[in-house]
């Protein structure tokens, strides 16, 4: 079953057009491209048959005889570059879309360079100053071409996904990123629709759902109303600057407090290493009780921790308690109380 048929206005979809269209989850920390093949949805993967492309963009000093394409690495390339090359290598980066460098809490906190400037915060790289619009557009440019290569065709239009708690400008940061990368913007589709649509809600569902949906960087509920495979929306809320990055730094500040570490300035190649070790014990402690935690500084020093689940919890109780405001909000906003709400689907 086709998810969405979309034409433009006063155009409808001949059968023997060729159009190539897609859906992209532009993730805060991972991406991924799919379309309808036979009838069916799917991903489509990369040469190495990977669904998930990384958010991640690392960018390259300019040099004679280099390709500007080839001074850009997008993925997993760039992801395994995070703790060598920091300053240069953009992880998150959707969480700055349509901000400004006052709206940001944790700038100090961010191994960049951020210029000072009016507007749309920008970080300095080897490769000049990049917006956050600009650095999606390289993100967006490599699904469209994973998908053109996939499907054998130029794609016509693409339909993306964004938090539902999008403000104007960030809707519009990311329709730009998306013309920049060459993508005609068919509909920007809010993530909990689109949550509720890949579990089949639209399907068989009769009912109220709640879809809190807890991304990389922005929290979502939305109060869904579902009745012979027609979604109504009837309240939404959330957070935009609240998501697993949070969690990750929760358990990189503990890290630091509990090795000694606080108050000690870490090179950025350290800093950008714990963090990454705070993220993979995060994934880790999903299906175990304990996650141990190696590493070795750069100046030397070994760090040798574990992380408990329940310190974990401890840890994160209280960004876990400020998804429930914007969800009680929800609630009273759509008129009902828990016991009218059916089911809930869990995304992130």
């Amino acid at each position: 079953m086709a998810l969405l048929q979309i034409a433009e206005p006063g155009m409808s979809a001949a059968p023997h057009q060729h159009r190539l269209a897609v859906g992209i989850d532009l993730g805060t920390t991972n991406s991924l491209v799919a379309s309808v093949f036979s009838g069916s949805a799917a991903v489509i993967r990369d040469a190495a048959e990977r669904a998930l492309l990384p958010s991640v963009v690392r960018y390259l000093a300019p040099q004679d005889g280099v390709d500007a394409a080839d001074a850009i690495v997008v993925g997993h390339d760039a992801q395994a570059s995070q703790s060598s090359d920091p300053h240069n290598t953009l992880s998150s980066i959707k969480r700055l879309m349509g901000r400004s460098l006052a709206d940001l809490d944790r700038a100090a906190d961010l191994p960049y360079a951020f210029v000072d400037a009016p507007g749309m915060v920008r970080i300095d790289t080897a490769a000049g100053v990049k917006s956050p619009v600009e650095v999606s557009a390289d993100i967006l440019r490599t699904l469209r071409s994973r998908a053109e290569a996939s499907l054998g065709g130029e794609l016509t239009g693409a339909v993306i996904t964004v938090p539902a708690y999008f403000d104007d400008a960030q809707r519009q940061a990311t329709k730009d990123a998306a013309r920049l990368a060459g993508l005609n913007v068919l509909r920007l589709l809010n993530e909990p629709t689109a949550a509720a649509i890949a579990y089949g809600l639209d399907n068989a569902a009769e009912g109220v759902f709640a879809i809190y949906d807890l991304g990389g960087g922005t929290f979502d509920i939305s109060i869904l109303k579902l009745s012979r495979g027609i979604f109504e929306v009837l309240a939404t809320n959330g957070d935009s600057a609240l998501g697993g990055d949070d969690f990750d730094q929760r358990i990189y500040t503990w890290i630091l407090e509990t090795a000694g570490l606080s108050g000690t300035p870490l090179a950025a190649q350290d800093a950008r290493h714990l963090l990454t070790l705070a993220r993979g014990a995060k994934e880790a402690l999903s299906a175990a009780h304990l996650a141990p935690l190696a590493a070795k500084l750069s100046d030397g020093r070994a760090l040798c921790l574990t992380l408990t689940r329940d310190t974990f919890f401890d840890l994160c109780a209280d960004l876990v308690a400020r998804t429930l405001q914007p969800t009680r909000k929800a609630l009273r906003d759509a008129g009902l109380g828990l016991d009218d709400v059916d089911g809930v689907v869990l995304v992130g």
